[in-house]
């Protein structure tokens, strides 16, 4: 996909402009407009009445249950943790049963809440999940729950709730209550207090003087000097052979600063006895907090008489795992391994060592390097752009278990208040998911049909929600994360997944029909391979299912451009369209969070076989990812989303100026939508125009 085109328009004077430049900024300077009118003097108080139960009950209430005030239970053996008291249930028979105070009124909403509790549990088991939830009614009568925080509780000793919520819609009534355990189980509550969260200071820049981008920071990866530096991990042994691949492996081309061959020399681990057992290095004093590291190396078995064999390159952390990239051996040859990591708090140790395979497979490594990338010097490659279109996706709205949580019981109200706003606002839609592959992801009631019980439960799915929704949707995810789950599959045959399709586009033949995976990108999941999903891919279009798109989600760790870049170019082959439908990165540092976002977004913009790009959400306590926002509770866009918005003013077109003596205009545009306004003759002429793939100069001529 050429990403700019030569543009000529017949036309006199004219300017030219991008129809959607400004609306995050907007929207972030409308939030901002909002706290501000928020007095701190109401905002920075407990909103919780009577929260240590010094005045008894009062302001305290049973849900679904009675409540008592207690100074001790269990003979004595439980005490208040502070205070004289505390509140408990009794005659539980619902988990969502419990301890709730209505604070309608003193709730704001816009504003980020941090909870504070001090629970325990008492009955027939030692532990047990507690949760607080917020219970809100709008002023449509509407409800919605809130689950703020989590923690597993126990008959031993009080533990801390802890969490954050934001009230993102007006509220009529709100309710905060403490609920979870078994029916039977008494909740024990000895405080709750809720309270406006504190701003966290603004992430430091991360020091990246003094790092050598390209240079790798192992020992002797080219075995010259034997096995100096390397150790075995575990009780195998280790030795070193020749026959590897001398040239670099392909990933690693583009960053790494040395371009010398390889000597072929590699390391042979034999007596492996267990799949974690391989060779090792200690680089804890090499590595700089908060870089980005790349992982390379060639790697082969011995053996797959007892199936494909799975290789890590793996770090210990301190006590913490973390993946450095995997591949899947289907055979005895070399295969490429690429990935990434990043350190972001000190840690006392951290080795380097490659696992995987079953005990009694002997594994084989060739120049593993582990260097810093220089994503900046990326950047300036990625000097490119894709479409300029405004989409936006569901997130939780249309997925079955939010449609259908009980059998019978639909909800589609706010999968068509999320429709209406999109059509107010000039924003196509993806439908995301008609079907979830995931076991976890699917209600318990059709987990508990048996297979014609729940063949009709997927057609009546598939005529219900595709003639409802019948030509609103220019995208349908179809079975989503088909890679990772066969819910379906196993309980209907294999021909499931591409009836799906091929139902869903005799009810609506109008939407691309989508698969949607996670991983496929970035080398860590050998699930998830661009290989596997090629497959997948190939085998639902040789049943006949009318495959249009290929989702990617693009929940990524560390993204490191060339790996990126090599899946896509796989996935490319197919001559689908690729979308990336749920962007979202995590960092602590937004500073490294912002890298995160520009290094995937470049990448992906910049890759003639994506032609979409969506974000997974951008707001705080909104998204799936801790640390992931753009945008935090309250309005304020840190350096990730201003890094987004740069982004976004970058890609935008801008031309002004005259036409020459032949009547034309001449410039250079990315695909989109253009707005063109020409002045000539003492009137103004507004025109649209799109500019669509196309190896040629696109001419639009405008009469006046």
């Amino acid at each position: 996909m050429k990403l700019q085109q030569d543009l000529f328009l017949l036309v006199p004077n004219l300017k030219v402009f991008d129809s959607w430049s400004r609306d995050g900024q907007v929207q972030a300077r409308r939030q901002h407009d909002v706290q501000q009118e928020i007095s701190t003097s109401l905002i920075d108080e407990n909103i919780i009445l009577n929260p240590r139960f010094e005045e008894g009950l009062n302001g305290w209430s049973g849900r679904g249950c009675k409540i008592l005030l207690r100074d001790s239970m269990g003979d004595g053996k439980v005490l208040p943790q502070t205070g004289k008291h505390f509140a408990s249930t009794t005659g539980r028979t619902q988990t969502w049963n419990g301890i709730q105070q209505e604070i309608t009124g003193r709730v704001q909403r816009k504003l980020a809440y941090e909870i504070e509790a001090v629970v325990r549990i008492f009955g027939t088991v030692s532990a047990s999940s507690v949760q607080a939830t917020l219970w809100v009614q709008q002023p449509n009568g509407r409800e919605q729950y809130i689950v703020i925080a989590r923690v597993e509780a126990t008959d031993k000793d009080w533990v801390q709730l802890k969490g954050k919520f934001l009230l993102n819609s007006a509220a009529s009534k709100a309710v905060i209550y403490v609920e979870g355990p078994l029916p039977g189980i008494d909740i024990l509550l000895n405080s709750l207090i809720v309270k406006h969260a504190q701003k966290l200071p603004p992430s430091p820049p991360p020091d990246i003087e003094n790092v050598l981008y390209g240079v790798n920071i192992l020992t002797n990866s080219n075995l010259t000097d034997g096995l100096n530096g390397w150790s075995p991990l575990g009780p195998c042994a280790l030795s070193i052979a020749e026959g590897a691949p001398r040239i670099l492996a392909p990933m690693a081309v583009d960053s790494l600063s040395s371009h010398k061959p390889s000597n072929g020399r590699y390391i042979v681990v034999t007596n492996r006895s267990q799949t974690w057992m391989g060779p090792s290095q200690t680089i804890t004093d090499k590595l700089k907090l908060l870089v980005t590291y790349q992982v390379s190396a060639w790697v082969r078995v011995s053996s797959v008489k007892n199936g494909p064999q799975n290789i890590n390159v793996a770090l210990g952390v301190d006590s913490q795992f973390v993946n450095g990239g995997q591949v899947e051996a289907l055979d005895d040859r070399w295969y490429e391994i690429g990935g990434s990591f990043r350190i972001e708090k000190q840690p006392s140790k951290v080795i380097v060592y490659v696992q995987g395979p079953m005990p009694g497979v002997d594994l084989m490594v060739a120049q593993l390097q582990i260097f810093p990338v220089d994503r900046r010097a990326r950047f300036k490659y990625l000097k490119k752009k894709t479409d300029e279109v405004r989409w936006g996706v569901f997130g939780n709205e249309l997925k079955w278990y939010w449609t259908e949580p009980q059998q019978g019981i639909f909800n589609y109200t706010d999968a068509d208040e999320l429709l209406d706003f999109f059509n107010k606002n000039g924003v196509q839609g993806r439908g995301h998911c008609i079907f979830w592959e995931v076991e976890s992801a699917v209600q318990p009631w059709l987990q508990s049909l048996n297979k014609n019980s729940l063949t009709l439960a997927v057609q009546n799915r598939l005529t219900g929600l595709l003639t409802r929704y019948k030509g609103k949707f220019k995208h349908y995810d179809v079975n989503n994360e088909m890679l990772h789950g066969s819910f379906y599959q196993d309980r209907l045959g294999k021909d499931i997944r591409a009836n799906m399709f091929k139902i869903s586009s005799q009810l609506d033949p109008s939407p691309l029909l989508f698969v949607n995976d996670y991983h496929v990108e970035d080398g860590t999941d050998t699930r998830a391979s661009p290989e596997k999903y090629i497959k997948q891919i190939i085998e639902l279009q040789d049943q006949g299912a009318q495959v249009g798109g290929i989702g990617v989600q693009g929940h990524i760790d560390c993204p490191i451009g060339p790996i990126v870049c090599s899946a896509l170019d796989k996935l490319g082959v197919l001559g689908l369209p690729v979308w990336f439908t749920e962007i979202d990165v995590s960092s602590a540092n937004e500073y490294v969070r912002a890298d995160d976002l520009e290094a995937m977004l470049r990448e992906i913009y910049a890759h003639p076989a994506v032609e979409g790009i969506m974000l997974w959400g951008f707001w705080e306590l909104l998204m799936s990812r801790e640390n992931g926002y753009l945008v935090n509770a309250e309005g304020d866009v840190n350096e990730a989303g201003r890094r987004f918005l740069a982004l976004k003013q970058e890609w935008l077109s801008h031309a002004y100026g005259c036409v020459n003596e032949d009547g034309e205009f001449v410039f250079r545009g990315f695909h989109g939508s253009y707005n063109v306004e020409v002045v000539a003759l003492g009137k103004k002429i507004a025109h649209t125009f799109v500019v669509e793939k196309g190896e040629y100069p696109l001419v639009v001529e405008i009469s006046v």
